[in-house]
């Protein structure tokens, strides 16, 4: 690796403009998601944000980035605790540890305060629907959480590499409605909106920056990722990425692009509320009730 090019100390990451030392490549890192925060309107002042902290990782650069960078908003921390057995208590610890030391209010929400079952008694009989019963129940939870902590959005750690993948997925399983977003509905009046302050830095920039800044420890992967259609298209993407630079992001600039040009409906479809948990829905029961009914 070559030396800064700002500075000449010894560089550690190199941007799309040249090598940078860690301290100003975590300036260059964090001017990127102020950007990001910037060009998509996500935060304003007097705002009370809630991040979505698992402890790991992203998460972690992420609420560590939102105090960085003095947004004049309140920042509290949720994380999900979903039950699984040799993964989940270890990132609760490093969850616990970062948010005391940046000072930030954390309170811990479980899938047993959902339905009463953690998701390995979930899954006990299919481990194959890990990630849809997963996500699904962790958005429940999150949602209930944010609204019961009275935030004005949940920021979810979600990197460029994350964004790009669920292009990929969405036509992958031909579901042409995510793709388009073209489904109009009041679920803005309805849902606490999500924003994604990383959306534009990549996961190799943002573990760099947890390394330079000493922000990351080792924890287990999630022993259901081996079921993920997204760790598939991961590692070939992944391998795209390495081969082609840019690819992620032409991914992302491309499926803004669509949505620019895509008309919403004219019929627009007004959720209701579930018969069983009063959570918004189009339909008699919510996702996570259907979900739940199956596997109860």
């Amino acid at each position: 690796m070559a030396d800064c090019y700002l500075c000449g100390e010894r560089a550690v990451f190199r941007t799309e403009d040249g090598p940078l030392c860690a301290k100003h490549f975590s300036k260059w890192y964090e001017d990127g998601v102020a950007a990001a925060i910037k060009r998509y309107d996500m935060i304003h002042a007097g705002d009370r944000v809630c991040v979505g902290f698992s402890g790991g990782k992203d998460s972690t650069v992420l609420l560590t980035v939102l105090c960085r960078l003095n947004l004049d908003c309140e920042l509290v921390a949720v994380t999900v605790d979903e039950g699984i057995g040799g993964y989940r208590d270890d990132t609760i610890l490093a969850a616990k540890d970062t948010a005391s030391r940046l000072g930030v209010e954390h309170r811990i929400v479980s899938f047993t305060d959902v339905c009463g079952k953690t998701l390995d008694e979930l899954l006990e009989n299919s481990p194959q629907a890990a990630c849809s019963v997963c996500g699904t129940l962790r958005r429940r939870a999150l949602n209930r959480a944010a609204r019961e902590m009275e935030a004005n959005s949940i920021a979810t750690g979600h990197c460029l590499d994350d964004e790009s993948q669920s292009v990929v997925m969405n036509y992958l399983r031909g579901d042409v409605t995510r793709a388009t977003a073209s489904f109009n509905s009041n679920s803005a009046e309805l849902f606490i909106p999500r924003i994604k302050p990383l959306c534009r830095s990549s996961e190799r920039a943002t573990v760099a920056y947890g390394l330079c800044n000493n922000l990351l420890v080792p924890l287990p992967e999630c022993p259901y990722t081996r079921y993920a259609l997204r760790k598939d298209v991961r590692t070939w993407l992944g391998k795209l990425e390495y081969a082609k630079p840019g690819t992620l992001t032409r991914i992302a600039d491309g499926q803004e692009e669509l949505l620019s040009r895509m008309p919403k409906s004219e019929v627009v479809t007004e959720l209701g509320r579930c018969e069983k948990c009063g959570e918004p829905t189009a339909n008699r029961l919510c996702a996570a009730c259907q979900q739940l009914e199956r596997l109860m």
